[in-house]
């Protein structure tokens, strides 16, 4: 397995668009999204404790995820995983669940709950093994409580 960081990212960056094209060719459209509300300003992820990252094998971006404030819930300290995709090459191999642990380690910093919409089965799979719960809402199918729940051996760079 290749070694691989997760960074801070700001778009436009260095293979992010053959990782929408990718997302997009698999159906999800999430990414188209993620770069609309980007360039129209509604979400830069750039508020406290937001941000938006990208997963690096030396300098290939191999996967992306956001973290920001819930928008649904109206609560500064409910955080939100969002748009977070991986190259097919590139799952199964630890970097979906090493993201979300650094996503985890950054909602730490200011979150109490953390929420989020699993697009797909292995996807509520994935989640639910790092211990998120399934949950009944239109916005969100699953979340998790941050507090105590630090993740060990992720970080961002």
């Amino acid at each position: 397995m290749a070694a691989w960081t997760v960074r801070r990212i700001v778009p436009p960056v260095r293979g992010l668009e053959e990782l929408i094209a990718e997302a997009g060719a698999e159906g999800f459209d999430f990414l188209d999204e993620l770069i609309a509300d980007w360039e129209s300003g509604k979400y830069r992820f750039d508020g406290p404790h937001e941000g938006l990252f990208g997963v690096y094998v030396v300098d290939e971006l191999v996967a992306i995820g956001a973290l920001s404030v819930d928008p649904f819930v109206g609560r500064a300290d409910t955080g939100r995983l969002r748009r977070i995709f991986v190259r097919k090459a590139w799952r199964r191999q630890g970097i979906g669940e090493g993201l979300v642990k650094a996503l985890m380690v950054e909602a730490a910093k200011g979150y109490a709950i953390v929420r989020l919409r699993a697009e797909t089965p292995y996807a509520a799979g994935l989640y639910e093994r790092m211990g998120f719960v399934p949950i009944v809402d239109e916005n969100a199918s699953h979340e998790r409580a941050v507090l105590g729940a630090i993740e060990t051996g992720a970080s961002v760079d």
